[in-house]
């Protein structure tokens, strides 16, 4: 039995996907009930509640493991510590996790991440990393042009190796529904075309104006209302996009190819639908 987390987020939605019609295929969410067209026999996974993991992971042979989200270290470590133990517990046998490229060790949130995959390779599980590249859908917030069609996103002369979720969501299902075969593996899953701000801006007709210093697209983020863990986060991406760390060239690329089995999706066509 291979169980699904976080299946109300976008990635694991995606991943969920293409498991319609399989009874061999758990789907689970903090709150089965409030997802749309949930299955009724969805599995109620909150890991901020580690006791509920243990109904929730009974049976369960493999676990795809969508990283918990956004928070600050400590939350999110304690989030996939608490899914290991009890995977660990209940007897999972393989754990696939969903982590960060390897080229993102520069970005903030790299931390969690790393620690995850620490702590699978302590565990008495088998298991898979999947370390995945910046979604391409985040650069139509990172990067979205304005009524003008200027990208002013301050990303230098820095290029990204963005990849579309989809792809992502796939590669995750294959892995998971075939575990044995990826055991103790690290993939690299990164876009294979590395797109620069002047890229961005000829998908979607206009024009490249990098912003200013990085202390104003941060002021701008704390205004916007984001959370004040995501500041430094959002701040930190554009900072290692600038600075060359997040173009593919950091990391042994091609895995995401041979997963899928075929060419991945143009990362500037799911940017440019992405922003409308």
């Amino acid at each position: 039995m291979l169980l699904i987390t976080g299946v109300s987020g976008g990635l694991g939605g995606l991943a969920a996907g293409h498991a319609a019609g399989r009874a061999d295929v758990l789907l689970g969410t903090r709150s089965p009930e409030d997802r749309p067209g949930a299955d009724p026999g969805a599995r109620r996974v909150d890991f901020d509640d580690p006791a509920s993991l243990r109904d929730a992971f009974a049976g369960v042979r493999t676990l795809l493991l969508v990283s918990a989200g956004y928070g600050e270290d400590d939350v999110v470590t304690a989030r996939h510590g608490a899914a290991i133990d009890a995977a660990e517990r209940a007897g999972v046998h393989h754990v696939v996790y969903t982590s960060l490229s390897g080229d993102g060790d520069h970005l903030p949130y790299a931390l969690p991440h790393r620690w995850t995959e620490r702590r699978l390779r302590a565990s008495n599980l088998a298991w898979t990393v999947l370390r995945n590249g910046l979604y391409a859908e985040l650069l139509a917030l990172l990067a979205a042009p304005d009524a003008d069609g200027r990208v002013t996103a301050p990303l230098g002369d820095g290029a990204v190796a963005a990849v579309a979720r989809a792809d992502l969501a796939e590669a995750a299902f294959r892995v998971a529904d075939a575990p044995e075969a990826h055991a103790g593996r690290v993939y690299e899953l990164v876009g294979e075309v590395p797109l620069g701000g002047a890229d961005l801006a000829a998908a979607v007709s206009g024009t490249y104006e990098p912003g200013g210093p990085l202390t104003v697209a941060r002021a701008g983020i704390a205004a916007s209302g984001a959370a004040p863990f995501q500041v430094p986060m959002l701040t930190g991406t554009y900072s290692a996009i600038a600075h060359g760390f997040l173009d593919g060239t950091g990391v042994a690329g091609g895995h995401l190819r041979g997963l899928l089995g075929r060419a991945p999706r143009a990362a500037l066509d799911v940017y440019a639908r992405a922003v409308g």
